[in-house]
C-alpha cells in the first residue's frame, strides 16, 4: 500500500501536465488562426475601402483633377488674378488721389459720420448710388437689397430695417430715399410670381420680394393691359411708394416725419437714356386721406 499511493498520486499529475501541455499547445495554435483571420479580414475590409475610394475616384473624376491642377497653381495663376490687379491698382489710385490728398477730412471720418441721407437702393451692379449720384464717404449711410424694398414694421427684424434703426435714431439722417431703378429683375421676378401672397417657395428670392405684393397686386389693376415689360416698368415706380408707405410704419420713423425732422423721397433711375426722377412723400396729405395704400407726394423733378 505505501508503494502504490506515490504511484497513484504521481500518475495523474504526469497526465494533467501532459493535458495542459496539448490544452496550451491547442489554445495557442487557435489564438494563430484567429490572428490570421483578423488580418485576413482586415486586408480585406482595407481592399473593399480602397475599391470605394477607386469607385469614387472614378465617380468624381473632374472634381479630383481640378483639386490637383488647383494645389499646384500660384495665386497668380488664378482665374479672378487680372480683376483684383486691376482693382488693387483702382485702390492704390483713391489712395493717391483723393486719400491722402484729403488726409484731414478722411482722419475726421475715422473718429465719427454723421450723414445727412439714407439710401436704400437695389444690389444691381449697373445703378450704384455713389457713382450715379456723385456721394461722397461721410455723405450717405446706405443699403442695398434685392428691388431696394423695404418690409413693413410687422415683418420683424432684417437686415433692411436694422439698418434704419440705427440711421434715424442713432446717425439722425435728415433724408431718406428709396431710388428704384429700370430693368430691375428683382421686381421682374415679382411680378413674375403666380400666387399674389407667395409660391411656398424655398427660393430666398421669392421668399424676399414678396415683400413688394402689394406693389404688383396695384400693378396688375391699374396696368393689366399693358405689356409685360410695361407692367413691370410701373411696378418698379409703385414698389418705391409702397416702400415709403412701409416706412412709415416704424412708430420711431413716423415721429420724426411728423416732427419735421425727417424727409422721405423717392427715386427713379433709368439707366437706358440715363434719367433720374425724385419726389417726396407728403406726409400730412397722405394721412390725412384715410388710405394706407395711398401715396401723397410733392416736389416732383425730373433730372435729365
Amino acid at each position: 500500500m505505501a508503494n502504490l499511493a506515490p504511484s497513484f498520486v504521481s500518475s495523474p499529475s504526469d497526465s494533467c501536465r501532459g493535458s495542459l501541455r496539448t490544452s496550451r499547445i491547442s489554445a495557442i495554435k487557435l489564438k494563430v488562426r484567429e490572428t490570421e483571420q483578423t488580418h485576413l479580414n482586415l486586408g480585406s475590409s482595407s481592399r473593399k475601402k480602397q475599391g470605394l475610394r477607386m469607385n469614387a475616384s472614378k465617380e468624381t473624376p473632374e472634381l479630383m483633377q481640378g483639386i490637383r491642377k488647383d494645389e499646384c497653381k500660384t495665386a497668380e495663376q488664378t482665374e479672378g488674378y487680372d480683376s483684383f490687379s486691376e482693382m488693387k491698382q483702382r485702390f492704390l489710385t483713391f489712395k493717391e488721389k483723393k486719400y491722402l490728398g484729403n488726409l484731414e477730412f478722411y482722419r475726421r471720418l475715422a473718429k465719427s459720420q454723421a450723414p445727412e441721407f439714407m439710401v436704400i437702393a437695389c444690389a444691381d451692379s449697373r445703378v450704384c448710388p455713389s457713382v450715379i449720384l456723385g456721394l461722397e464717404p461721410g455723405e450717405a449711410f446706405m443699403v442695398r437689397n434685392v428691388a431696394n424694398l423695404v418690409p413693413p414694421f410687422e415683418s420683424g427684424p432684417s437686415e433692411t430695417n436694422a439698418a434704419l434703426e440705427f440711421a434715424v435714431n442713432s446717425l439722425k439722417v435728415k433724408n431718406i430715399l428709396v431710388s428704384g431703378h429700370s430693368c430691375c429683375g428683382g421686381i421682374r421676378a415679382l411680378m413674375s410670381m403666380e400666387n399674389a401672397d407667395g409660391d411656398n417657395s424655398s427660393s430666398f428670392i421669392k421668399n424676399w420680394v414678396i415683400v413688394g405684393k402689394n406693389a404688383r397686386l396695384s400693378t396688375k389693376e391699374a396696368a393689366s393691359h399693358l405689356s409685360f415689360d410695361q407692367q413691370c416698368r410701373h411696378c418698379e415706380k409703385e414698389s418705391v411708394n409702397r416702400s415709403l408707405l412701409n416706412l412709415l410704419t416704424y412708430p420711431w420713423i413716423e415721429e420724426q416725419v411728423m416732427r419735421g425732422n425727417l424727409s422721405l423721397h423717392g427715386g427713379y433711375y433709368d439707366f437706358v437714356d440715363c434719367t433720374f426722377e425724385k419726389w417726396t412723400l407728403d406726409y400730412y396729405k397722405t394721412i390725412s386721406r384715410g388710405n394706407k395704400d395711398m401715396i401723397a407726394v410733392k416736389g416732383r423733378s425730373f433730372w435729365s
